[in-house]
């Protein structure tokens, strides 16, 4: 286990687990916090003893977004180069998040608010508490909604009307409504929580990882594709994973009437 100043890193049998621990602000953000997420999450990629991802908080907060203080406080002092090198290390964390070839699971315990609600939305999974909320209120503090990418994924996850009215309004999103317009996988007790997103991580973990990896590959690449340049793609990475080791380890343990062992390649 990894104590960072800010947060908790513990990688287990393959799962990475990242806490926010900052739970007297509701793990808010800081512009230590940030650059320390820049790096880690694109560090990531080259950790082979990683192959899923947890994020979560301590606490009654998953993340509650930029710290008023330590943040916008400090923002005022700077100029327009200053606070542009800020927004785009606030961007690469989702971009590290997004093109991350490993399944990325947030696992949301509370508050779910601002830069922490996009960084929950860059997750390819969000297991909710029935105690958590998220929102995504960066009109209510007089900013643009298209922030870290949010403008760009969250139609693509819940569609462009409803993205429109959440990033408009910025109202808080319940559990149940978050599951559904699409925007959580599993809605459960605070008491399994934890275990909920156990499971899944360790399914995940079980799977054939790099066919995991090439799907979320796929999937980002084809977000502005045509139909015919999509479906070459599908073709050309279907036909490498075909004659992968996995597919084979498939195939012998079908005929051999046993679970197959995949070894990620």
């Amino acid at each position: 286990m990894t104590k960072k100043n800010n947060f908790k890193l513990e990688t287990v049998n393959g799962i990475c687990t990242i806490t926010f621990q900052r739970p007297k602000t509701l793990n808010s953000l800081t512009f230590e916090v940030y650059r320390e997420l820049e790096v880690l999450t694109g560090e990531l990629q080259e950790m082979d003893d990683v192959k899923v991802v947890v994020i979560t908080g301590e606490g009654k907060g998953f993340c509650s977004g930029g710290d008023v203080h330590t943040i916008i406080g400090e923002l005022f002092k700077r100029d327009m180069k200053g606070v542009l090198e800020f927004t785009r290390m606030t961007g690469n964390v989702v971009k590290n998040l997004r093109l991350l070839d490993k399944p990325v699971i947030s696992s949301i315990n509370g508050i779910c608010a601002g830069a922490g609600a996009v960084i929950a939305l860059a997750s390819d999974f969000r297991i909710f508490s029935t105690e958590s909320k998220i929102a995504f209120l960066f009109q209510k503090v007089g900013l643009t909604g298209a922030d870290m990418g949010a403008a760009y994924l969250l139609p693509k996850v819940i569609g462009f009307g409803r993205a429109t009215e959440v990033l408009m309004l910025g109202d808080s999103i319940y559990p149940e409504k978050a599951k559904e317009i699409g925007l959580a996988y599993k809605v459960v007790s605070p008491e399994k929580l934890q275990e909920e997103t156990q499971a899944l991580a360790e399914r995940l973990n079980n799977s054939a990882t790099l066919a995991l990896s090439m799907t979320k590959r796929m999937l980002n690449n084809e977000y502005g594709m045509d139909l015919v340049s999509a479906i070459e793609q599908e073709a050309q990475a279907q036909a490498l994973l075909l004659m992968g080791k996995d597919h084979k380890e498939f195939y012998n343990s079908f005929v051999e009437k046993r679970k197959p062992k995949f070894k990620g390649n």
